[in-house]
């Protein structure tokens, strides 16, 4: 009951009206809540109540209130589009699309209604019936930026990128200021490959909204792909700003400022990241956590909570796409996928083309590559498509990919990627396979419910690591990792070319610039101490890190002139230069993975210390089928005190490059034809088992 002392509803609903406007959603909800007690029965007190809930991100809560609202008052296409959106923020798609419906059946044609349903279709995963919802929605409101936003967003999600970019034109001729529809540009200019003009759309959306911390973030991924380090890095440091508690800003300006070399506050931003992930509060990227210094216990945790996001985001159109797979006939060759974005000269497609090419005349096996990325025209690319059927689907969207894959009638299925490069987790989520391997460029597990096995070996994955893998495990019996045992090293140019001193040591370490961490590099410092006219050549890293380096030798008491820095070079380049490399040292907790087969091959000699995790054991399982156990330290200490006594013992050195160049032709390191082999095995294990319907298990190749 009212009293002489309370306002009327509607200027009570007024002022929640104005807490909303404002922000203040906490504010509105309790001035609700009160307002409700004196009007009970009043329909548009029950609404802003439910739409400061939504605002609260109470969806539950929202739902169960404006379902009151309704019923007080149902013929209103206010309260109706209010509770389908917070039936969608609840993860109930199909019951908002059934609702909003039957609003359009009472309000045809009502734009609200119109707008509603696409999202609510959107959310869905059903594309093409939410960009037909949202057409429909322009005819009734035409000077309605919003909707051609979304419109722009379901033409992006079907592929059609022009008409995307053309309906977000639109939003912003409609409203130049319009920060969202900026963004919208940014994410299409993205797809069409223009990360600087990307970057610039997002910066544009930033100024215009300067306390949305998603919009530096995106510029600073879109600057970040466009080898923009620096601005990215800043912009990175903006986001955090607004955001502090964020895992995914926090981890990406972490790994940036470690490829940056920039080593201030890396503790404690790391620490912070620790954190985050032990309290499962933001999911972090998996990727970032190879190059912290954590257990593999920690890595599993933060694989599951991202693959735990892709896995809800990925629900909607993995049940639009409902894909089935049919079991092959008995006798039929098992049709293996592989999907990355390496088949080109890249890591990836150099360590598997030459395995490939040994099982591209096998009956047995009926190969395909899906290449996320275009041709570079090299030859690797010509060497991959000679050995299997490479389909191009870089101009391709996760659902299309998945559907070209399942089109094909894959039954096995590798991601080469994992976490690493052009994430394929939204794809493999759809289940385009009945039978998905996580293999080669992501050092450790998924954590991911579609993701069944992984391939692996016993080195890098013993079995007192087991537990620190969600996949099924299979282990090859020799090094996981293959090579292309076809390269030419050619003869270097002279020392003097290269910026070598002509006499002295020469360590190498090409690894990365993020492997390359504080205390790795005091290693580093201590060697070059006690081996004197010693030289350190590093990969040059980006923007300022080779003078960060410098800086940082200087302090460590070491000449900067010491530290030797190579260019990026075409890989026959190169691996050429390894000629004049006496000892490679290796980096922890993230080793050199394709960089130390690439110095083997060439015939210098890799030092390493074995670390806890799959990342910090690859270079370890390179070593051991070469017969040289003693360069796999056990500790720190040791890697500093073999690594001073081999830079100081010419002879020693000469005698592990002798050794290197007859395992060359004796090692089952580098026997393709046998690891094609294994490989094959294995893939038949995984095909018998799934043809008898039985489910994955660990396996371990004899």
């Amino acid at each position: 009951m009212t009293d002489l002392f309370t306002p009327p509803a509607t200027v009570l609903a007024q002022q929640i009206v104005a807490q909303i406007e404002r922000g203040d959603f906490a504010g509105a909800e309790q001035a609700a809540v009160d307002a409700r007690t004196h009007y009970p029965d009043h329909a548009e007190l029950a609404r802003l109540h439910g739409v400061a809930l939504l605002q609260l991100q109470r969806p539950a809560d929202a739902v169960a209130v404006l379902e009151e609202a309704a019923q007080m008052d149902p013929q209103s296409v206010e309260v109706q589009c209010n509770l389908g959106s917070a039936q969608v923020a609840n993860g109930d798609a199909d019951n908002a699309i059934e609702r909003l419906r039957a609003a359009l059946r009472m309000a045809p044609g009502h734009p609200a209604v119109l707008l509603t349903l696409g999202n609510a279709l959107m959310a869905a995963a059903r594309f093409q019936n939410a960009r037909d919802s949202y057409a429909m929605a322009t005819h009734g409101a035409p000077a309605h930026p919003g909707i051609r936003l979304n419109l722009a967003g379901a033409e992006l999600e079907l592929g059609n990128v022009d008409q995307a970019k053309l309906h977000a034109d639109e939003a912003l001729e409609l409203h130049p200021r319009f920060d969202a529809a900026h963004a919208m540009r940014g994410r299409i200019l993205l797809t069409q490959g223009q990360a600087i003009e990307a970057g610039e759309s997002w910066l544009l959306a930033e100024r215009l909204s300067p306390r949305n911390h998603e919009y530096p973030f995106a510029a600073g991924q879109a600057m970040e792909d466009a080898g923009q380090l620096e601005a990215a890095n800043k912009a990175y440091e903006r986001a955090l700003a607004l955001h502090p508690n964020q895992g995914p800003v926090l981890g990406q300006l972490l790994f940036l400022r470690r490829r940056l070399c920039d080593w201030h506050d890396l503790d404690d931003l790391s620490a912070r990241l620790q954190q985050i992930i032990a309290d499962g509060s933001s999911p972090v990227s998996p990727f970032v956590m190879f190059s912290e210094d954590v257990d593999a216990d920690l890595q599993l945790r933060c694989a599951k909570a991202y693959a735990e996001g892709i896995e809800q985001q990925a629900a909607p159109l993995r049940k639009q796409q409902a894909f089935t797979h049919a079991k092959p006939a008995p006798d039929a060759a098992v049709r293996v996928g592989f999907v990355a974005d390496g088949f080109n000269d890249h890591a990836t497609g150099l360590l598997v083309v030459a395995m490939l090419e040994a099982l591209a005349d096998d009956e047995d096996l009926d190969l395909h590559l899906f290449a996320t990325t275009a041709d570079d025209g090299g030859t690797i690319r010509r060497r991959l498509a000679t050995a299997a059927t490479l389909h191009d689907v870089s101009a391709l969207n996760h659902a299309q990919v998945a559907q070209r894959i399942h089109d094909t009638g894959v039954e096995i299925l590798f991601d080469l990627n994992g976490y690493s490069g052009r994430d394929n987790a939204e794809l493999f989520a759809l289940r385009p396979a009945p039978i998905q391997v996580n293999w080669l460029a992501y050092p450790g597990s998924t954590g991911a419910p579609w993701m069944d096995y992984l391939l692996a070996d016993k080195t890098v994955l013993p079995d007192d690591l087991r537990h620190t893998v969600s996949e099924k495990l299979i282990r090859l019996p020799r090094c996981y990792q293959p090579n292309d045992n076809t390269r030419v090293v050619a003869e270097p140019p002279s020392r003097a070319d290269c910026s070598l001193p002509e006499q002295g040591t020469v360590f190498a370490c090409f690894n990365n610039s993020y492997k390359l961490n504080p205390a790795a590099f005091a290693r580093l410092m201590l060697v070059l101490q006690q081996v004197p006219d010693s030289v350190l050549w590093l990969l040059s890293g980006p923007e300022s890190a080779d003078d960060r380096l410098r800086a940082a030798a200087a302090a460590a008491g070491i000449a900067p002139e010491r530290l030797v820095f190579l260019p990026r070079l075409p890989h026959a380049e190169y691996l050429s230069r390894y000629g004049h490399a006496d000892l490679f040292l290796d980096t922890l907790p993230y080793n050199a993975h394709t960089t130390a087969s690439d110095a083997l091959w060439a015939g210098c000699p890799v030092l390493t210390c074995t670390g806890r995790t799959f990342a910090g054991r690859v270079a370890t399982s390179l070593l051991l089928p070469l017969g040289l156990p003693e360069l796999a330290c056990e500790d720190e200490e040791a890697f500093i005190a073999m690594a001073t006594q081999l830079g100081n013992d010419r002879e020693a050195l000469a005698t592990l490059r002798q050794h290197l160049s007859q395992q060359r032709t004796q090692s089952p390191l580098f026997d393709m034809q046998g690891y094609a082999t294994d490989f094959k095995r294995a893939v038949q294990a995984m095909s018998a088992r799934h043809r008898i319907g039985r489910k994955p298990v660990d396996l371990d190749l004899p």
